[in-house]
């Protein structure tokens, strides 16, 4: 399984401003971001790339945001049709700032913060079945190097418990091979260096195969 090539964005810098909503009900709206480099956000072009794959299969669906940082990825969403956010942050200080950025954008009553580790949070995995979920695992790279079997059992975990007509996406960077991802051959990889996206959808007739 080829990386498709994208844009080179390796020059766009994370410094610690405002963050830009790209598209939909919030569009043009703006989120705070400290400029932490351990909660760094995906790069614009990349979010803006991702979100134009996704479509309108984010519609409807329940958000639950891996290591989610500024909580970008989740207010894009939300402004994009999603239902409800579940927004997992470990930097207490950063899953504060999450929940002053909803209430801002008045979509506090759809948004929840788990201020936490991801990896405990997965051990004790609530029910899932239901709408179909939307999936973001955007950490800091070094994780899938350093945590790889972690990372890996989180995913395949998460797979196991989504509805179908779910969806699954995976940041990670170009040094990492997304060949081992469960089920590595149904995902829709691309590359915009040094950010590699992936992007797995569950279809109907996953659990019956």
């Amino acid at each position: 399984m080829g990386k498709k090539s994208g844009k080179n964005i390796g020059s766009e810098k994370n410094i610690g401003s405002d963050l830009r909503i790209i598209g939909g009900q919030l569009r043009g709206r703006k989120i705070r971001y400290s400029g932490d480099s351990r909660t760094r956000p995906m790069k614009e072009r990349v979010r803006e790339a991702m979100f134009n794959l996704i479509g309108t299969d984010v519609v409807g669906t329940h958000v639950i945001d891996l290591f989610a940082g500024t909580g970008a990825l989740s207010f894009e969403a939300l402004s994009r049709g999603a239902e409800q956010i579940l927004a997992i942050e470990r930097h207490f200080p950063t899953a504060r700032l999450l929940e002053e950025n909803a209430a801002s954008l008045n979509v506090q009553e759809r948004v929840t913060v788990f201020a936490g580790d991801t990896f405990f949070w997965s051990r004790q995995l609530p029910d899932l079945s239901g709408s179909p979920c939307s999936i973001f695992c955007s950490p800091p790279y070094r994780l899938y190097h350093e945590r790889t079997t972690d990372m890996l059992a989180l995913i395949g975990s998460l797979m196991q418990s989504i509805p179908d007509r779910s969806l699954f996406v995976v940041e990670c960077d170009s040094l990492w091979d997304t060949n081992m991802l469960p089920s590595a051959e149904r995902w829709d990889v691309r590359a915009y260096s040094p950010a590699v996206i992936a992007i797995h959808r569950t279809p109907a007739t996953s659990r019956s195969e």
